[in-house]
């Protein structure tokens, strides 16, 4: 299966978009200059076929359905900003499903590929929110965006496949000063202090793993199942590597969240806003064991080769008590990168 991955990294190379390396997103006025000199530099796997993609592209490539049935009476076409009409559809069991088949590879599924600069062009496949916490205390979320997840393989076996990824770091700021930062990995993730982790000159750089785009403090083999510990001989890894440089910034929309009133603002009068409050999902529904294109790994139900699209930014704990979000029975604050530590807090 690993040998299938790389191979299908060949063949959708010679289809992923090439970025453009003439226009970027300027960073609109009111923005705290350190979220911008703060903000992580992502190094994405050099073999991974899923770059970073258009939040946008994903709609006019996609239907909302439920239960694999069409859902009627929708705008149309549909934007960023209309998405949110659809949580009047019994939103949050909606599933923006691709059109084609995602077992042909569709082309709008591999992303753009980042340019000599970090740029991926006019794509915009970054949403940077910024969460006043009050106190001096700033929550600073980076959001990215993926057409595709290829999940990884397990026991011999492709798993967590899906369409649609949004992956994020959050770094938490003191009066302008970087504390902690937070490394989404699936439904989980990994939390450091700020002095432990990587630099690119005030950056931290962000390692995205092949396919699933986990983000990692470290390259290297990358343990899914306990990423605290870190522990040998485990059977289910993310890769990573310094492959191409992709700068966020670059091709990001800015906002604030309002955590009391649960909205959205935005810092000009051009981005667009509506999408953030959609409460479906951003990829197919899981495909019932029916399905051709569905593998049960050992018929026990336990991991399946496709699994349902994800939930977009508003869904991932911005309002969350520590740097790690609350669904965490722990969050565990790592003082280095190589594993825990005596110094580590807990929460």
């Amino acid at each position: 299966m690993v040998a299938a991955f790389f191979s299908l990294a060949v063949l959708a190379f010679s289809l992923t978009v090439e970025a453009s390396p003439v226009k970027k997103r300027a960073v609109p006025t009111g923005v705290p200059q350190y979220v911008i000199d703060y903000a992580p530099v992502i190094r994405l796997f050099s073999a991974d076929p899923y770059r970073p993609s258009d939040i946008g592209a994903t709609l006019p490539n996609t239907t909302p359905q439920i239960n694999f049935t069409l859902v009627n009476n929708v705008p149309d076409p549909l934007t960023l900003d209309n998405l949110d009409a659809l949580n009047a559809q019994d939103g949050a069991n909606i599933y923006l499903t691709s059109k084609q088949d995602v077992t042909t590879n569709p082309v709008w599924l591999n992303g753009v590929a980042p340019d000599s600069s970090g740029s991926i062009g006019d794509a915009i496949g970054s949403t940077i929110i910024v969460v006043d916490k009050g106190n001096g205390v700033v929550d600073a979320f980076y959001m990215y965006f993926y057409a595709y997840n290829w999940g990884g393989v397990l026991l011999g076996f492709n798993v967590g496949n899906h369409v649609g990824d949004w992956e994020h770091n959050m770094i938490r700021f003191n009066n302008g000063q970087p504390q902690q930062i937070w490394f989404s990995q699936h439904s989980n993730g990994e939390a450091f202090y700020w002095n432990a982790v990587q630099k690119e000159g005030l950056r931290p750089v962000v390692y995205s793993s092949n396919g699933s785009h986990a983000n990692y403090a470290t390259v290297g083999a990358q343990d899914r199942v306990l990423p605290d510990l870190d522990l040998p001989g485990v059977v289910f890894n993310d890769f990573a590597d310094e492959g191409p440089r992709w700068d966020p910034v670059l091709n990001s929309y800015f906002y604030t969240f309002d955590a009391a009133a649960s909205t959205f603002g935005t810092y000009d009068e051009t981005t667009p806003v509506k999408y953030l409050d959609f409460l479906g999902k951003w990829g197919d529904q899981q495909y019932p064991d029916s399905d051709p294109r569905q593998q049960n790994l050992l018929d026990l139900g336990l991991a399946y080769k496709s699994t349902g699209g994800p939930t977009g930014p508003k869904d991932k704990g911005l309002n969350r008590k520590n740097v790690c979000p609350d669904s965490d029975s722990f969050c565990f604050v790592r003082s280095r990168l190589d594993q825990r530590d005596v110094g580590d807090e807990i929460y």
